[in-house]
């Protein structure tokens, strides 16, 4: 019981800290960022087995990894206000094609990503060009390019 225990913790703790971090956190990993999931993913591992290696306690806390991932994305399913609680919306940084500076800052995206965005999937050169720009839930940017762009 105690693993499962553990388990449920950590994954609650994990998941907040990533929630709190932002979405652009995991959307673009660098080298950087890699060591510091593995390093992340060590120190999980030794905070849900304690000193119970065994193979058991491997199987358990695995079915308590995904059982809770299944029930979180029933849940996201079933009730749009835990699906934005959980996943968060969209976040607009160009809205009818002027830059949101406060926003995009509190993003942590600048200007020029949303431009390679916008010349990646529209080919479009100007942010005038750009009627919105959002912040998807999974940190890429999505673009509306304004009529006749």
């Amino acid at each position: 019981m105690e693993s499962i225990l553990r388990g449920v913790v950590v994954y609650a703790f994990l998941f907040l800290i990533f929630r709190i971090a932002g979405k652009r956190t995991l959307a673009q990993t660098s080298p950087f960022e890699l060591v510091l999931l593995l390093i992340i993913s060590e120190t999980t591992q030794q905070a849900m087995v304690d000193s119970d290696h065994s193979v058991t306690n491997a199987f358990l806390l695995i079915m308590t990894l995904v059982g809770l991932s299944i029930a979180l994305s029933v849940l996201k399913h079933y009730s749009s206000t835990a699906s934005r609680w959980l996943e968060g919306l969209p976040v607009l940084v160009v809205r009818d094609g002027r830059w949101d500076k406060r926003t995009a800052d509190k993003m942590r995206v600048d200007e020029a990503e949303v431009m390679t965005a916008a010349r990646t999937s529209h080919g479009l050169e100007r942010l005038d060009q750009v009627k919105h720009a959002a912040v998807e839930n999974d940190g890429t940017i999505s673009i509306v390019p304004r009529d006749g762009s």
